[in-house]
């Protein structure tokens, strides 16, 4: 967690070269920390999917939709985003499920703003990618809830958002859809973003399993790269968070807007954005707010020297009084 006086020595110490990635609009609803596992691995080779034992398949999005559309009805009066947040959390723990909700960000959005899946400034073509992966005839890892989360939640982006059935791609192991394997689902991903404008929106939607392999390029602070679990994962390996990264934090033209909702075991952090707010409930009497991700490779985006700097502020490897810089270049406000 960071504390305001660090995010702004963080920002002071980038000057004038704010990244790509802060002017991004790229929003991540998971439904658990990338901690909270079904299985850890070190290699696809020996990956076997865990046995879901009915807890894991479509917690996060069956809760999500309780809280917006339950009962096919939207909610009476406006919910921020720690209401919504607040609202799946105290519903997943009367469940007896452990999952912590978590979202992240490209920015650090105020939480006691309305949650939009689609804010209104946001006026041009609403495209979606929804993918639900039951593994079907895999023992132990079938899965029995995705394709009806996939079903539901189409069904709330189109009665009360507006999404239009043609600009909705869906990858499902049902034999009626396009099978969601590694390729097709990277395929989807691409062009959904080489499709939208400026004005546009994205929902990307995926409910399967997740896990976590060795990290191969250095960028993760625990060793493990947080992945999605394909179809054919078996013959051609997972997809891991910098693939989806190199796709949506680089990719993404300015200006479009997304919102992801990823309801798989590791996904915390599986798009690589750099604020972060786990909803754990212990918000201490003061207002939940989110922070820069210690964990977040700056090196992504920034000069060596000025990332290692910064990173060594958010690791509490630097006093901050040694830092000096001018945040008003910036425009930015804590």
């Amino acid at each position: 967690m960071t504390n305001p006086e660090v995010k702004q020595r963080v920002f002071d110490e980038m000057g004038d070269d704010k990244p790509k990635i802060l002017s991004a609009d790229i929003t991540m609803i998971s439904g658990c920390e990338d901690a909270q596992t079904s299985a850890d691995v070190s290699n696809v080779a020996s990956f076997q999917l865990p046995d879901p034992a009915g807890r894991a398949g479509g917690a996060c999005t069956s809760t999500l939709l309780n809280v917006l559309y339950k009962d096919e009805q939207t909610p009476e009066t406006t919910l921020s985003f720690i209401e919504v947040l607040d609202q799946m959390r105290d519903a997943l723990k009367a469940k007896g499920y452990t999952q912590i909700p978590q979202l992240t960000s490209t920015k650090e959005l105020n939480l006691n703003d309305k949650f939009e899946l689609v804010p209104d400034k946001y006026k041009g073509t609403k495209r979606a990618v929804m993918i639900g992966i039951n593994y079907v005839g895999h023992d132990p890892g079938e899965l029995a809830g995705c394709h009806n989360d996939v079903g539901n939640m189409k069904k709330y982006i189109m009665k009360v958002h507006g999404f239009e059935e043609s600009n909705i791609t869906v990858l499902m192991d049902d034999g009626q859809h396009t099978p969601p394997t590694k390729d097709a689902i990277l395929a989807a991903y691409k062009q959904v973003v080489s499709d939208s404008e400026p004005g546009d929106a994205i929902f990307l939607h995926y409910s399967g399993h997740g896990s976590k392999i060795a990290d191969t390029s250095g960028d993760e602070e625990d060793g493990y790269d947080e992945v999605l679990v394909p179809l054919d994962f078996q013959e051609v390996g997972m997809i891991a968070d910098d693939d989806l990264y190199n796709l949506f934090v680089k990719g993404l033209p300015q200006g479009v807007h997304v919102v992801s909702l990823m309801d798989c075991c590791h996904s915390g952090t599986v798009l690589d954005l750099p604020f972060v707010f786990q909803d754990d409930g212990d918000h201490g009497g003061a207002t939940p707010m989110m922070s820069l991700d210690q964990d977040f490779d700056w090196k992504k985006v920034l000069n060596g020297p000025v990332a290692a700097k910064i990173q060594d502020i958010l690791g509490g490897k630097i006093d901050l009084k040694d830092i000096t810089g001018n945040l008003g270049k910036l425009g930015i406000k804590f």
